[in-house]
């Protein structure tokens, strides 16, 4: 595990992602190969995914088949039950009511006034990503969402402007949902991973067994891909 450096994540920071598979080995050779990560137990049939020694994601096991093979962005909170409130106050909904995660701090799943589903995380043992930015670490989370407006409301009431107001953290953006995904699509995080070379990233998705969904594209903040595993869970790759 990564040393505890819970300072360097102030509330409304992500913080940590993990993506939840059917099958965790299939999983860990599809982004092993992709990523360069390697892996070690977590437990419940879960892995830690590290890259350089360092803890950057999750990998972990679905244990009901209606679950969601999906990536989640977790945001760090000094107090998740106090957050939780606040996010139903503003419109959003708990979907799991904050818990603990053995040792290592304490989890809550909920979603925002558009139905956008995101976790949040408070730090024990464990505070969030050991490395992020690098190449094959997380590098960005984006909204895209049915309503901009209201995504602006709500994360400057639960998170305090911490998201959207001035000094705002640099790894979060939100956009219309038709920009990548068809009308009617509900509003959705996608997780964004860092890559030098995103058409070749894109390529390797495809010769991995993934798809990609968007090809590369120009954005505000790098050239994205959006693109699925080879088990279907959407991710992006992001060149900067």
């Amino acid at each position: 595990m990564a040393e505890n450096r819970a300072a360097e994540f102030p509330e409304g920071v992500p913080c940590w992602v993990d993506v939840q598979l059917p099958d965790v080995e299939a999983g860990k050779r599809f982004y092993g190969d992709l990523f360069g990560w390697t892996f070690a137990d977590a437990g419940n049939g879960s892995a830690w995914a590290r890259l350089a020694g360092a803890d950057v994601a999750r990998l972990a096991r679905k244990r009901d088949g209606r679950m969601p093979t999906v990536w989640t962005v977790y945001f760090a909170t000094p107090d998740a039950a106090g957050l939780c409130r606040r996010i139903l106050v503003a419109g959003g909904q708990v979907v799991t009511a904050p818990a603990p995660v053995r040792e290592l701090g304490t989890a809550a799943l909920v979603t925002d006034s558009q139905g956008a589903v995101f976790g949040v995380w408070q730090a024990a043992a464990h505070a969030g990503f050991g490395l992020r930015h690098a190449p094959g670490s997380f590098a960005w989370a984006q909204l895209y969402t049915t309503d901009t407006g209201a995504a602006d409301t709500f994360y400057a009431q639960v998170f305090h402007d911490a998201l959207f107001g001035a000094g705002a953290d640099p790894d979060f953006g939100r956009a219309p949902v038709t920009e990548v995904f068809a009308a009617g699509m509900p509003a959705q995080f996608v997780v964004h991973f860092r890559t030098g070379d995103v058409e070749a990233a894109a390529e390797a998705v495809r010769r991995l067994g993934g798809r990609v969904q968007a090809p590369p594209f120009e954005t505000s903040y790098g050239k994205v891909a959006v693109v699925t595993d080879n088990q279907g869970a959407s991710f992006a790759l992001l060149q900067r």
